[in-house]
């Protein structure tokens, strides 16, 4: 006898797709390395200095020795703290896949960088440093936006400050005042609101001098 599945949890094929974790994995490594191209050519082209695939997919430049070392450093932690981070907001948006996506990405840089210096680990310490900061501030900005962003109330309809009105407002405002007009004269003819059949408001004191 077949046993039954039971069905999945609400949620839970929605926010495991790989291939949207995958995508976004993706789009935030590219994110990073277009950034990283942007900011080390703008750099370079202000110092004077010349451009190079090495800058971005070597390691060993960012060393602690040589005053553009710190500065390939200081870019590369702009990157990959602040933009990375924004970028995870904008398209990740959960705080408990913020570190995930945040390690992933920095341990495949460090494969890129080891397989295009020639299978060479980083060997500068400086490196080292920037990566961990640089993974430290990412996560920490991170999960920071997104948790900000959860938090934020949702509103329906665009106005109102987030409460839902299901009727026109001139409707509801015109049934309450026929209410009060009803209840203030005390006696009054008119049709039900699916207009079946007609109803007589009787006055109070009348049915308490019938019950006498």
């Amino acid at each position: 006898m077949a046993r039954r599945r039971r069905p999945p949890r609400s949620g839970a094929l929605t926010e495991l797709q790989p291939a949207k974790l995958l995508s976004q994995i993706v789009a935030l490594q590219l994110i990073y390395y277009f950034t990283a191209a942007v900011l080390i050519l703008f750099t370079t082209l202000v110092s004077g200095t010349k451009f190079t695939l090495d800058l971005i997919f070597s390691w060993r430049d960012v060393r602690g020795d040589a005053t553009t070392g710190w500065v390939w450093g200081f870019l590369w932690v702009l990157d990959g703290g602040v933009v990375v981070a924004i970028a995870m907001m904008l398209l990740v948006a959960r705080s408990k896949l913020v570190l995930d996506f945040a390690l992933s990405l920095h341990v495949i840089h460090l494969l890129v960088v080891t397989f295009y210096t020639e299978k060479q680990l980083p060997r500068h310490a400086l490196w080292w440093l920037t990566m961990a900061v640089s993974s430290a501030l990412s996560v920490a900005l991170g999960m920071w936006g997104c948790r900000y962003r959860e938090l934020q109330p949702i509103t329906f309809g665009g106005l109102g400050g987030g409460t839902a009105n299901p009727l026109p407002v001139g409707h509801s405002q015109q049934t309450h005042d026929d209410e009060e007009q009803g209840v203030a004269r005390g006696r009054g003819r008119g049709r039900g609101r699916d207009g079946a059949g007609e109803y007589e408001l009787a006055n109070m004191g009348e049915g308490s001098d019938a019950h006498r």
